[in-house]
Protein backbone atom coordinates (compact mmCIF):
# COMPACT_ATOMS: atom_id res chain seq x y z
CA UNK A 1 0.00 0.00 0.00
CA UNK A 2 1.46 3.57 -1.12
CA UNK A 3 0.57 5.56 1.77
CA UNK A 4 2.43 4.19 4.93
CA UNK A 5 0.66 5.19 7.68
CA UNK A 6 -2.50 2.95 6.22
CA UNK A 7 0.22 0.03 6.02
CA UNK A 8 -0.63 -3.21 8.19
CA UNK A 9 2.87 -4.93 6.81
CA UNK A 10 4.13 -7.24 9.49
CA UNK A 11 7.89 -6.51 8.95
CA UNK A 12 7.70 -2.84 7.95
CA UNK A 13 5.72 -2.23 11.41
CA UNK A 14 8.21 -3.69 13.10
CA UNK A 15 11.04 -2.19 11.06
CA UNK A 16 9.37 1.43 11.59
CA UNK A 17 8.78 0.67 15.49
CA UNK A 18 12.95 0.02 15.09
CA UNK A 19 13.69 3.15 13.01
CA UNK A 20 11.03 5.23 15.89
CA UNK A 21 13.34 4.27 18.43
CA UNK A 22 17.44 3.34 17.38
CA UNK A 23 16.95 0.24 19.17
CA UNK A 24 16.68 -3.69 18.12
CA UNK A 25 15.94 -5.92 20.94
CA UNK A 26 12.30 -6.72 21.41
CA UNK A 27 13.60 -9.20 24.28
CA UNK A 28 11.11 -13.03 24.39
CA UNK A 29 9.60 -13.44 21.07
CA UNK A 30 6.36 -14.79 22.32
CA UNK A 31 4.23 -11.32 20.54
CA UNK A 32 5.37 -11.96 17.30
CA UNK A 33 2.88 -14.74 16.67
CA UNK A 34 -0.69 -12.96 17.86
CA UNK A 35 1.01 -9.73 16.29
CA UNK A 36 1.31 -11.34 12.64
CA UNK A 37 -2.18 -13.31 13.43
CA UNK A 38 -3.53 -9.73 14.24
CA UNK A 39 -2.66 -7.82 11.62
CA UNK A 40 -3.78 -10.53 8.91
CA UNK A 41 -7.52 -10.34 10.62
CA UNK A 42 -7.09 -6.43 10.53
CA UNK A 43 -6.34 -6.98 6.75
CA UNK A 44 -8.51 -9.32 6.12
CA UNK A 45 -11.81 -9.12 8.46
CA UNK A 46 -12.14 -6.06 10.12
CA UNK A 47 -13.22 -3.91 7.45
CA UNK A 48 -11.96 -0.94 8.41
CA UNK A 49 -11.32 2.63 6.98
CA UNK A 50 -8.52 4.84 6.32
CA UNK A 51 -8.99 6.12 9.92
CA UNK A 52 -9.53 3.00 10.97
CA UNK A 53 -6.41 1.85 9.59
CA UNK A 54 -4.49 4.71 10.86
CA UNK A 55 -5.71 4.45 14.54
CA UNK A 56 -4.43 0.59 14.58
CA UNK A 57 -1.39 0.98 12.79
CA UNK A 58 -0.28 3.59 14.99
CA UNK A 59 -1.51 1.83 17.53
CA UNK A 60 0.60 -1.28 17.38
CA UNK A 61 3.63 1.10 16.10
CA UNK A 62 3.11 2.62 19.77
CA UNK A 63 2.88 -0.83 21.59
CA UNK A 64 6.33 -1.83 19.66
CA UNK A 65 7.52 1.60 20.37
CA UNK A 66 6.94 0.97 24.32
CA UNK A 67 8.13 -2.96 24.04
CA UNK A 68 11.48 -2.20 22.44
CA UNK A 69 11.80 0.66 25.21
CA UNK A 70 10.83 -1.35 28.00
CA UNK A 71 13.21 -3.95 27.10
CA UNK A 72 16.43 -1.34 27.54
CA UNK A 73 15.07 -0.59 30.84
CA UNK A 74 14.48 -3.70 31.98
CA UNK A 75 18.35 -4.66 31.19
CA UNK A 76 20.10 -1.19 32.04
CA UNK A 77 18.10 -1.31 35.52
CA UNK A 78 17.99 -4.69 36.74
CA UNK A 79 16.41 -3.88 40.18
CA UNK A 80 13.49 -3.61 38.33
CA UNK A 81 13.31 -7.40 38.44
CA UNK A 82 13.14 -7.60 42.02
CA UNK A 83 10.64 -5.59 42.71
CA UNK A 84 7.76 -7.60 44.17
CA UNK A 85 4.09 -7.71 43.13
CA UNK A 86 2.39 -8.62 46.65
CA UNK A 87 -0.80 -10.24 47.17
CA UNK A 88 -2.46 -8.18 44.39
CA UNK A 89 -6.27 -7.32 44.76
CA UNK A 90 -7.95 -8.65 41.36
CA UNK A 91 -11.41 -7.15 40.30
CA UNK A 92 -13.28 -9.15 38.19
CA UNK A 93 -16.97 -9.66 36.29
CA UNK A 94 -18.66 -9.09 33.45
CA UNK A 95 -18.19 -5.67 31.94
CA UNK A 96 -20.79 -3.08 33.45
CA UNK A 97 -21.04 -4.43 36.51
CA UNK A 98 -19.47 -1.83 38.97
CA UNK A 99 -15.69 -2.79 38.77
CA UNK A 100 -14.56 0.21 37.77
CA UNK A 101 -16.30 2.18 40.34
CA UNK A 102 -15.02 0.01 42.51
CA UNK A 103 -11.53 0.02 41.74
CA UNK A 104 -11.67 3.57 41.85
CA UNK A 105 -13.32 3.19 45.17
CA UNK A 106 -10.20 1.25 46.22
CA UNK A 107 -7.79 3.28 44.66
CA UNK A 108 -8.76 6.38 46.78
CA UNK A 109 -6.48 5.35 49.42
CA UNK A 110 -2.99 5.56 49.00
CA UNK A 111 -2.23 2.05 50.41
CA UNK A 112 -3.03 0.81 47.22
CA UNK A 113 -1.26 0.82 44.10
CA UNK A 114 -3.46 1.29 40.81
CA UNK A 115 -2.45 1.90 37.11
CA UNK A 116 -3.66 5.32 36.46
CA UNK A 117 -4.62 5.50 32.85
CA UNK A 118 -1.95 7.53 31.58
CA UNK A 119 0.58 4.99 33.23
CA UNK A 120 -1.59 2.30 31.61
CA UNK A 121 -1.27 3.98 28.02
CA UNK A 122 2.10 5.30 28.53
CA UNK A 123 4.58 3.05 30.59
CA UNK A 124 7.58 3.71 29.84
CA UNK A 125 8.95 6.62 29.68
CA UNK A 126 9.15 8.93 26.69
CA UNK A 127 12.61 9.88 25.53
CA UNK A 128 14.75 12.23 27.20
CA UNK A 129 11.94 12.24 30.05
CA UNK A 130 12.90 11.46 33.96
CA UNK A 131 10.87 8.64 35.26
CA UNK A 132 10.57 11.10 38.11
CA UNK A 133 8.44 13.73 35.93
CA UNK A 134 6.13 12.27 33.80
CA UNK A 135 4.62 15.38 32.27
CA UNK A 136 4.89 14.52 28.54
CA UNK A 137 3.30 11.28 29.48
CA UNK A 138 0.52 13.12 31.49
CA UNK A 139 -0.60 15.34 28.65
CA UNK A 140 -0.11 13.15 25.94
CA UNK A 141 -2.76 11.07 27.48
CA UNK A 142 -5.26 13.46 28.24
CA UNK A 143 -4.62 14.71 24.67
CA UNK A 144 -5.62 11.23 23.92
CA UNK A 145 -8.59 10.88 25.99
CA UNK A 146 -9.65 14.45 24.64
CA UNK A 147 -9.79 13.22 21.63
CA UNK A 148 -11.46 9.90 22.05
CA UNK A 149 -14.38 11.64 23.82
CA UNK A 150 -14.25 13.76 20.38
CA UNK A 151 -14.66 10.64 18.11
CA UNK A 152 -16.16 7.78 20.14
CA UNK A 153 -20.13 8.51 20.34
CA UNK A 154 -21.23 8.11 24.19
CA UNK A 155 -18.40 7.17 25.89
CA UNK A 156 -18.85 9.42 28.58
CA UNK A 157 -21.91 7.81 28.99
CA UNK A 158 -20.75 4.13 28.69
CA UNK A 159 -17.17 4.01 30.11
CA UNK A 160 -15.99 7.41 31.82
CA UNK A 161 -12.02 7.79 30.98
CA UNK A 162 -10.25 9.94 33.08
CA UNK A 163 -6.07 10.35 32.46
CA UNK A 164 -5.41 10.79 36.11
CA UNK A 165 -7.45 7.65 37.96
CA UNK A 166 -7.34 4.36 37.83
CA UNK A 167 -8.30 2.59 35.13
CA UNK A 168 -7.73 -1.12 33.78
CA UNK A 169 -4.64 -3.26 33.26
CA UNK A 170 -5.54 -4.12 29.69
CA UNK A 171 -4.03 -1.28 28.51
CA UNK A 172 -0.80 -3.78 29.66
CA UNK A 173 -1.71 -6.61 28.86
CA UNK A 174 -2.82 -5.34 25.24
CA UNK A 175 1.49 -4.76 25.13
CA UNK A 176 2.04 -8.39 24.32
CA UNK A 177 -0.82 -8.75 21.79
CA UNK A 178 -2.35 -11.54 24.23
CA UNK A 179 -5.76 -9.29 25.02
CA UNK A 180 -9.19 -9.12 24.02
CA UNK A 181 -8.53 -5.48 23.17
CA UNK A 182 -8.30 -5.94 19.54
CA UNK A 183 -11.64 -7.53 18.76
CA UNK A 184 -13.18 -4.54 21.45
CA UNK A 185 -12.13 -1.95 18.27
CA UNK A 186 -12.81 -4.21 15.60
CA UNK A 187 -14.75 -7.20 14.09
CA UNK A 188 -11.84 -10.05 14.60
CA UNK A 189 -13.63 -13.04 14.75
CA UNK A 190 -11.17 -15.53 13.54
CA UNK A 191 -8.26 -13.93 15.11
CA UNK A 192 -10.39 -13.86 18.34
CA UNK A 193 -10.83 -17.45 17.98
CA UNK A 194 -7.47 -18.73 17.98
CA UNK A 195 -5.92 -16.31 20.24
CA UNK A 196 -8.48 -17.69 22.90
CA UNK A 197 -6.98 -21.37 21.89
CA UNK A 198 -3.43 -19.99 22.69
CA UNK A 199 -2.16 -20.48 26.22
CA UNK A 200 -2.19 -16.90 27.41
CA UNK A 201 0.86 -17.53 30.39
CA UNK A 202 3.31 -15.38 27.83
CA UNK A 203 0.60 -12.19 27.88
CA UNK A 204 -0.25 -12.40 31.79
CA UNK A 205 4.11 -12.67 32.62
CA UNK A 206 4.43 -9.69 29.90
CA UNK A 207 1.65 -7.65 32.69
CA UNK A 208 3.70 -8.81 35.61
CA UNK A 209 6.93 -7.34 34.53
CA UNK A 210 5.17 -4.34 33.58
CA UNK A 211 3.70 -3.82 36.54
CA UNK A 212 7.20 -4.37 38.65
CA UNK A 213 8.01 -1.62 36.28
CA UNK A 214 5.21 0.74 36.77
CA UNK A 215 6.15 -0.39 40.62
CA UNK A 216 9.42 0.82 40.26
CA UNK A 217 8.80 4.09 38.93
CA UNK A 218 6.22 5.23 41.43
CA UNK A 219 8.74 4.57 44.35
CA UNK A 220 11.62 6.66 41.93
CA UNK A 221 8.11 9.53 42.28
CA UNK A 222 7.71 8.97 45.98
CA UNK A 223 4.51 6.85 45.48
CA UNK A 224 4.43 3.77 48.38
CA UNK A 225 1.94 0.96 48.20
CA UNK A 226 1.02 -1.86 49.75
CA UNK A 227 -0.35 -3.99 47.19
CA UNK A 228 -2.16 -3.29 43.69
CA UNK A 229 -5.79 -2.81 43.38
CA UNK A 230 -6.17 -4.02 39.28
CA UNK A 231 -9.60 -5.05 37.03
CA UNK A 232 -10.53 -5.90 34.06
CA UNK A 233 -13.41 -7.87 32.81
CA UNK A 234 -10.97 -10.03 30.66
CA UNK A 235 -9.71 -12.01 33.12
CA UNK A 236 -13.09 -13.71 33.46
CA UNK A 237 -11.92 -15.79 30.70
CA UNK A 238 -8.46 -16.77 32.04
CA UNK A 239 -9.16 -16.61 35.62
CA UNK A 240 -7.10 -19.52 35.77
CA UNK A 241 -3.59 -18.18 34.58
CA UNK A 242 -4.23 -14.94 36.20
CA UNK A 243 -4.15 -17.01 39.32
CA UNK A 244 -1.34 -18.80 37.89
CA UNK A 245 0.86 -16.01 37.70
CA UNK A 246 -0.32 -14.51 40.89
CA UNK A 247 -0.58 -17.16 43.49
CA UNK A 248 -1.37 -14.62 45.79
CA UNK A 249 -3.74 -12.93 44.40
CA UNK A 250 -7.04 -11.95 46.15
CA UNK A 251 -9.95 -11.81 43.60
CA UNK A 252 -13.13 -9.91 44.09
CA UNK A 253 -15.97 -10.98 41.84
CA UNK A 254 -18.77 -8.08 40.67
CA UNK A 255 -22.16 -9.20 39.52
CA UNK A 256 -25.22 -8.44 37.91
CA UNK A 257 -28.04 -9.52 36.19
CA UNK A 258 -26.82 -10.28 32.58
CA UNK A 259 -29.85 -8.89 30.83
CA UNK A 260 -28.47 -5.07 32.07
CA UNK A 261 -25.05 -5.84 31.42
CA UNK A 262 -24.63 -7.57 28.11
CA UNK A 263 -26.60 -5.29 25.62
CA UNK A 264 -24.44 -1.92 27.61
CA UNK A 265 -21.35 -4.25 26.99
CA UNK A 266 -21.91 -4.69 23.63
CA UNK A 267 -23.16 -1.15 23.11
CA UNK A 268 -19.64 -0.20 24.19
CA UNK A 269 -17.94 -2.19 21.86
CA UNK A 270 -20.03 -1.38 19.03
CA UNK A 271 -19.20 2.18 19.24
CA UNK A 272 -15.59 1.62 18.94
CA UNK A 273 -16.13 -0.68 15.81
CA UNK A 274 -18.35 2.37 14.75
CA UNK A 275 -15.38 4.20 15.05
CA UNK A 276 -13.08 2.92 12.89
CA UNK A 277 -14.91 0.90 10.10
CA UNK A 278 -18.41 1.89 8.07
CA UNK A 279 -19.96 -0.90 8.18
CA UNK A 280 -19.95 -2.10 11.84
CA UNK A 281 -23.01 -4.19 12.15
CA UNK A 282 -24.84 -4.13 15.73
CA UNK A 283 -26.13 -7.72 15.10
CA UNK A 284 -22.85 -8.83 14.19
CA UNK A 285 -21.61 -7.17 17.86
CA UNK A 286 -24.14 -8.79 19.46
CA UNK A 287 -23.46 -12.14 18.54
CA UNK A 288 -19.97 -11.74 19.35
CA UNK A 289 -19.84 -10.32 23.04
CA UNK A 290 -22.83 -12.11 23.94
CA UNK A 291 -21.35 -15.33 23.41
CA UNK A 292 -17.46 -14.22 24.43
CA UNK A 293 -19.11 -13.20 27.54
CA UNK A 294 -21.09 -16.26 28.06
CA UNK A 295 -17.70 -18.49 27.45
CA UNK A 296 -15.77 -16.62 29.85
CA UNK A 297 -18.10 -16.48 32.96
CA UNK A 298 -18.55 -20.51 32.26
CA UNK A 299 -14.69 -20.66 32.38
CA UNK A 300 -14.55 -18.43 35.63
CA UNK A 301 -17.31 -20.67 37.53
CA UNK A 302 -15.06 -23.77 36.48
CA UNK A 303 -12.16 -22.43 38.04
CA UNK A 304 -13.72 -20.76 41.46
CA UNK A 305 -15.22 -24.46 41.27
CA UNK A 306 -11.87 -25.94 40.85
CA UNK A 307 -10.44 -25.70 44.89
CA UNK A 308 -10.34 -21.85 44.60
CA UNK A 309 -13.62 -20.58 46.40
CA UNK A 310 -11.66 -18.98 49.14
CA UNK A 311 -9.54 -16.71 47.09
CA UNK A 312 -13.26 -15.01 45.79
CA UNK A 313 -15.34 -12.42 47.39
CA UNK A 314 -18.77 -12.04 45.41
CA UNK A 315 -19.89 -8.17 46.04
CA UNK A 316 -23.30 -7.28 43.88
CA UNK A 317 -23.97 -4.27 41.51
CA UNK A 318 -26.11 -3.10 44.04
CA UNK A 319 -24.14 -3.29 46.79
CA UNK A 320 -21.06 -1.03 45.28
CA UNK A 321 -23.59 1.46 43.44
CA UNK A 322 -26.12 1.95 46.29
CA UNK A 323 -23.87 1.16 49.84
CA UNK A 324 -20.48 2.00 48.30
CA UNK A 325 -19.07 2.51 51.78
CA UNK A 326 -20.26 -0.68 52.91
CA UNK A 327 -18.77 -1.96 50.07
CA UNK A 328 -15.41 -1.15 50.28
CA UNK A 329 -15.70 -2.41 53.85
CA UNK A 330 -16.40 -5.54 52.36
CA UNK A 331 -13.10 -5.59 50.36
CA UNK A 332 -11.29 -4.55 53.19
CA UNK A 333 -12.39 -7.49 55.73
CA UNK A 334 -11.57 -9.75 52.48
CA UNK A 335 -7.91 -8.91 52.78
CA UNK A 336 -7.48 -8.35 56.65
CA UNK A 337 -7.33 -4.63 56.63
CA UNK A 338 -8.86 -2.14 59.15
CA UNK A 339 -10.68 0.50 57.23
CA UNK A 340 -9.37 3.65 59.21
CA UNK A 341 -10.90 7.08 59.43
CA UNK A 342 -8.01 7.86 56.61
CA UNK A 343 -9.55 5.06 54.62
CA UNK A 344 -13.43 6.14 54.73
CA UNK A 345 -12.34 10.09 54.13
CA UNK A 346 -10.48 8.83 50.77
CA UNK A 347 -13.12 7.07 49.63
CA UNK A 348 -15.59 9.79 50.34
CA UNK A 349 -13.70 12.24 48.76
CA UNK A 350 -13.73 10.24 45.53
CA UNK A 351 -17.66 9.94 45.66
CA UNK A 352 -18.06 13.94 46.35
CA UNK A 353 -16.37 14.64 42.94
CA UNK A 354 -17.33 11.60 40.85
CA UNK A 355 -21.18 10.95 41.31
CA UNK A 356 -22.67 9.08 38.48
CA UNK A 357 -25.34 11.77 38.38
CA UNK A 358 -22.21 13.77 36.77
CA UNK A 359 -22.66 11.97 33.44
CA UNK A 360 -25.52 11.79 30.67
CA UNK A 361 -27.32 8.53 30.18
CA UNK A 362 -26.64 6.09 28.37
CA UNK A 363 -29.38 4.80 25.87
CA UNK A 364 -29.79 1.34 23.82
CA UNK A 365 -32.32 -1.10 23.37
CA UNK A 366 -31.72 -5.43 23.56
CA UNK A 367 -32.93 -5.54 19.64
CA UNK A 368 -30.43 -3.53 18.30
CA UNK A 369 -28.66 -5.98 18.95
CA UNK A 370 -30.40 -9.23 18.21
CA UNK A 371 -30.66 -9.86 22.01
CA UNK A 372 -33.83 -10.66 24.04
CA UNK A 373 -34.66 -10.77 27.97
CA UNK A 374 -35.74 -14.48 27.40
CA UNK A 375 -32.45 -15.51 25.14
CA UNK A 376 -30.10 -13.79 27.34
CA UNK A 377 -31.39 -15.57 31.11
CA UNK A 378 -31.24 -18.65 29.22
CA UNK A 379 -27.75 -18.56 27.84
CA UNK A 380 -26.70 -17.58 31.38
CA UNK A 381 -29.27 -19.39 33.13
CA UNK A 382 -26.32 -21.44 35.19
CA UNK A 383 -25.04 -17.75 36.57
CA UNK A 384 -28.11 -16.18 37.51
CA UNK A 385 -29.17 -19.16 39.54
CA UNK A 386 -25.70 -18.97 41.45
CA UNK A 387 -25.37 -15.61 41.31
CA UNK A 388 -28.11 -13.25 41.08
CA UNK A 389 -31.33 -15.18 42.15
CA UNK A 390 -30.10 -15.39 45.34
CA UNK A 391 -29.61 -12.01 45.85
CA UNK A 392 -32.73 -10.24 44.47
CA UNK A 393 -34.03 -10.05 47.26
CA UNK A 394 -31.29 -8.08 48.95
Amino acid sequence: MADAALDLDYERILQDARERTGLADFGDAVFREPLRRLLQGLEEEAELNALGRAIQRERILGFLVTHLQFEAYWQRHPEIAREVVAEPVVIIGLGRTGTTMLQRLLAANPRFYSTLWWEARFPVPFPGEPVENPSQRIARARAEVAQMYETIPDLEAIHPVDAMQADEEILLLEQSFYSSTPEAFAKLPRFAAWLDRQDQTPGYAYLKRLLQFLQWQKRLRGVTGERWILKSPHHIHYTDVLLAVFPDARIVQTHRDPVYVIPSWVSLNYSLWQQGSDSADPLEAGRHWNEKMATGMQRCMRVRDAGHAQRFLDLDYREIAERPLAAVERVYDFIGWEFTREAREATQAWLRENGREKRPPHNYTLEMFGLSEAGLREKYREYIERFIEPRAGA
